[in-house]
């Protein structure tokens, strides 16, 4: 079977460059996506199911730490980044690879060198255990300095049309959120409406203490989740407070409620 890949950066001239690079050193890999950020690599990755996934650490909205934590053992991942904290560990425990920027042609041959032989030997694209202390490290790191892919100063309101008027829609109010075609559903405690907004938009305007993406089309209020059904294949319903429907959780987001 062809060998499949995954690469996420924000910035388009260096997922270009490494896209020219890997056909270079290994025409056989099939990069059959391309991510602007952690949240889209994440989604994408649900769509195509990649076997390799090249990620930048620093990325809006979701950075590389926290993709790679949605991802986790389901695929072998590489970070391409300008901050190289804790690589040494990573490469001790054999879970990942680590190109610094800028890299040059031969560091990465030696990626796709080590990357081949994983494949060949079908060794687990992640160990667990000391690579989730890794990331903690790391993700810590990032936070510290300010990179961690989150902005301060969440939404506050959601403006919404409500038959013939436009409400402001407290966000402390929200219980969730649901992609509707072109809409987004916002459900409230005072009622529904639909916005023009879109998920992704939403999710990196909210505070992610509190409000979380479980599935590609659903955010949800933390605070309203009274119990998590597991589901077959790694999903997961959430069941509400005072609600009779149920919210699916889709196996990249199920790792929200395992920290929980």
């Amino acid at each position: 079977m062809a060998i499949t890949a995954l690469i996420a950066d924000d910035e388009p001239l260096l997922r270009e460059r490494l896209r020219a690079h890997l056909a270079r050193l290994w025409p056989e890999l099939e990069v059959v996506a391309e991510a602007r950020n952690g949240r889209e690599a994440v989604e994408l990755f649900d769509v195509h199911g990649p076997k390799i996934v090249f990620l930048d650490v620093h990325m809006p909205g979701l950075n590389g730490i926290e993709a790679a934590r949605s991802i986790g053992r389901r695929a072998a991942v590489v970070f391409v980044t300008a901050h190289e904290q804790y690589a040494v560990q990573a490469f001790e425990h054999g879970a990942i690879d680590y190109l610094v920027k800028p890299f040059d042609e031969q560091r990465l041959a030696d990626t796709v060198q080590r990357l081949k032989e994983r494949f060949a030997s079908a060794a687990p694209a992640t160990a667990g255990g000391p690579l989730d202390a890794v990331l903690d490290r790391l993700a810590d790191e990032l936070r510290q300095r300010g990179l961690g892919g989150r902005k301060e100063g969440y939404l506050q309101w959601i403006r919404a049309s409500v038959g013939t008027s436009v409400r402001l829609i407290p966000v402390d109010q929200l219980i969730y959120l649901k992609a509707d075609e072109k809409y987004t559903l916002v459900v409230w405690q005072g009622g529904e409406a639909l916005i023009r907004k879109t998920i992704r938009e939403l999710a990196d305007e909210l505070d992610p203490d509190r409000y979380a993406q479980v599935h590609r089309s659903v955010i949800v209020n933390l605070r309203e989740v009274v119990q998590v059904n597991r589901g077959l294949n790694e999903t997961a319903e959430l069941q509400l407070k005072g609600r009779t429907e149920l919210l699916p959780v889709s196996r990249s987001y199920v790792h929200v409620f395992r920290q929980m």
